[in-house]
């Protein structure tokens, strides 16, 4: 797992840094040093640059970046927003060394970005608590504006470095370039559609670092993977990679049930079962033969089909009517490892009460309805990572909160899984999820749940972006254009191990 920090963290990770011998205008220069690397091998035929600076450290990286520039010979316009001589510290005296070197510096106005070739965005840094405004927030909406590519320090201007929301407007980047220490906010919420391709260097503070914060967060990995998953030994055989039953599909909802069930057995687990309804169980079987189907019509005919299972997959096209309540009742109380989702989370909300043993994954949707009244989705927006530990603590299961940088949390440790793509915005892709985590489960029951889900997100997320790769596009992408991607993502983990 890889960690992540909150800016109050990584400031004070940068200043055990300086203790420890590395000076801040050190550090600093090092920073603009890798953005301005970075900007040379992305966009190599850049003639003009403009750097758009606001106060502190973040600008103080942005005179590094348009010295360095000026240096190799690009036309370059610092645009300030706080004036050098309002500057302090290392940042003042990186002002003035590029001021020294006849560097070109004026008050920012749009006009002064048209026909530039990158902007570098040094506005605001990990620091930002509040909502931009101001000369700020026209200064953001001008760089917006701006058909030139954008690479922002540390940070794109207007993203809380600790949630990822948007605070008021926020630059949108096609690179980020972050230091000594990722932080959690560039992963989740909005961050991932503002950041672009993100970079990272701990400026060589690691050594001084290492152990002295707790990661705020862990960010699953390939690697991971591979650590869940092990090679099997070649005597294996599928009594000991466990079994899913997959409880739902509705009237008119077969669909789901199919999804999550295929979704379990591509992902490892050695006997899938569905329960749904009687007429759905060709629709079931007949695209994946491997699948158990059986058709339901009261509650009392799963109890077999509980015994057997590992872990129950409950919610996919379950409905809400009586069947589904039925249904839902019936493994309510089970002794049993159950993924809930889809309807299987609303009628959780309705019943009320704490469900042990439990990874529920919920869309910000009904997310707010298991938070209740003091939440919606605009306040889980606002910091998903309170939103997810809130759900583990108030439900007493693992909470995996679904989105771009979907977060897990067992209300002791929090895991983020950062893969995927925007073309899995469509119907049935959590239908694969609960299968993916049901199936890792049943595999490997003996696992913490929380890492183990956090796990099961990044391989739907990496099938997801297989997927649109081999399909040439992410417009149009289908749940079922996963499946077969599992398999792979799953090997990729192996050989990252």
């Amino acid at each position: 797992m890889r960690e992540l920090y909150t800016p109050d963290q990584v400031a004070r990770l940068d200043q055990a840094a300086i203790r420890a011998g590395i000076a801040g205008e050190v550090l600093m220069d090092r920073a603009g040093r890798r953005l301005w690397q970075e900007i040379r091998q992305r966009w190599p035929g850049a003639g003009r640059l403009a750097v758009v600076c606001g106060g502190g450290n973040n600008g103080g990286d942005g005179y590094v970046v348009a010295r360095l520039a000026g240096r190799a010979g690009l036309a370059v316009e610092v645009l300030y927003l706080v004036p050098p001589e309002r500057l302090s510290g290392d940042a003042a005296r990186h002002a003035q060394r590029y001021l020294d070197g006849g560097g070109i510096c004026r008050p920012f106005e749009p006009e002064a970005l048209d026909g530039v070739d990158v902007i570098v965005d040094a506005l605001l840094g990990t620091g930002l608590d509040r909502p931009v405004s101001g000369a700020f927030a026209e200064a953001v909406t001008a760089v917006n504006a701006t058909p030139a590519p954008v690479a922002s320090v540390d940070i794109p201007s207007g993203i809380h470095g600790r949630t990822g929301a948007e605070m008021g407007v926020a630059v949108r980047a096609q690179l980020t370039a972050t230091f000594v220490a990722r932080k959690s906010g560039l992963f989740t919420g909005r961050g991932p559609a503002c950041t672009g391709a993100v970079v990272f260097d701990d400026l060589g503070t690691a050594t001084w670092t290492a152990g002295a914060e707790l990661p705020h967060a862990w960010q699953a990995t390939p690697a991971d993977v591979g650590a869940l998953l092990p090679p099997r030994p070649r005597d294996a055989h599928k009594g000991q990679q466990g079994h899913v039953l997959v409880v739902g599909g509705d009237r008119g909802m077969a669909g789901a049930v199919r999804l999550a069930a295929e979704a379990a057995g591509r992902s490892g687990a050695g006997l899938v079962s569905v329960a749904t309804r009687p007429e759905h169980v060709p629709a079931v079987v007949g695209p994946c033969p491997a699948v158990m189907a059986h058709g339901i019509d009261r509650a009392e005919e799963l109890a077999p089909l509980l015994s057997r299972a590992s872990v129950v997959a409950l919610g996919p096209g379950l409905g809400q009517g009586a069947w589904g309540r039925a249904m839902w009742a019936a493994c309510r109380d089970v002794a049993r490892p159950r993924v809930v989702d889809a309807d299987g989370l609303n009628l959780l909300a309705a019943d009320g009460r704490p469900l042990a043993d439990a990874v529920l994954t919920p869309h910000p949707g009904e997310a707010a309805r298991l938070l209740g009244a003091d939440w919606d989705t605009t306040a889980i927006a606002a910091d998903r990572f309170a939103a997810v530990r809130e759900l583990a603590s108030g439900w007493q299961a693992v909470a995996l909160l679904k989105g771009a940088g979907t977060l897990v949390d067992d209300g002791r440790a929090r895991y983020l899984a950062s893969a995927g793509t925007p073309g899995m915005a469509s119907g049935g892709m959590g239908d694969v999820l609960t299968g993916v985590v049901a199936g890792l489960w049943a595999q490997c029951p003996g696992a913490d749940r929380a890492r183990m889900a956090a796990v099961a997100a990044h391989v739907h997320g990496r099938a997801g972006e297989r997927a649109a790769a081999a399909l040439g596009g992410e417009r149009g992408l289908l749940a079922s254009d996963l499946l077969g991607w599992l398999p792979a993502v799953l090997a990729e983990g192996e050989a990252a191990a």
